[in-house]
């Protein structure tokens, strides 16, 4: 699958079959998340992976109380922001987001299916994730991935929209 591909068929995936995730690929995913660009080169970023069943079911129920796709989850992925390690103040947020884009392309890549959970800037959820996953207070959680075998299968959707591009200036478009 070439990079343009991915982009264009990858879907949020919220069901997920019983099949395991293996190491490898969960490496992979988490070798795409640190390749990704950062402001200063900063990787203001921690990851936890979660294969506790039990620790899956508490996210579910502290994230989106009773969220199912962590329940069918084989494993998520916690991206946590870490201001301390900021390449330029500020911008952890989208060093962050630039780490999730690429989770879920590896994971599209690899045959697998994922959906970002955001946490940021939600204080249910942000204290959702400290508590189930022990998060020390200098670390944000940012987002969460629920990760499987995807146990549906959507289409690719063709997003682009012409009203919504501009060219050298803002204008009004009908």
């Amino acid at each position: 699958m070439n990079t343009l591909e991915a982009i264009m068929t990858r879907r949020s995936i919220h069901q997920f079959k019983d099949a395991p995730v293996t190491d490898t690929q969960i490496k992979k995913i988490l070798e795409a998340a640190m390749n990704a660009p950062s402001a200063g080169d900063g990787r203001p970023w921690e990851f936890v992976v979660v294969r506790n069943k039990e620790k899956l079911n508490a996210l579910a129920d502290k994230i989106d109380e009773g969220n199912d796709m962590f329940r069918q989850a084989q494993v998520a992925i916690a991206i946590l922001g870490d201001k301390c390690k900021e390449g330029f103040p500020g911008f952890y947020p989208q060093d962050c987001s630039c780490a999730a884009q690429n989770i879920y392309l590896a994971a599209h890549e690899l045959g697998l299916g994922t959906v970002w959970i955001a946490t940021w800037s939600v204080p249910p959820r942000v204290k959702g994730v400290k508590e189930t996953l022990n998060i020390p207070d200098h670390l944000e959680p940012f987002a969460v991935f629920p990760i499987g075998v995807p146990a549906e299968h959507l289409s690719p959707k063709y997003r682009y929209d012409d009203k919504m591009v501009h060219w050298d200036e803002w204008t009004t478009k009908k």
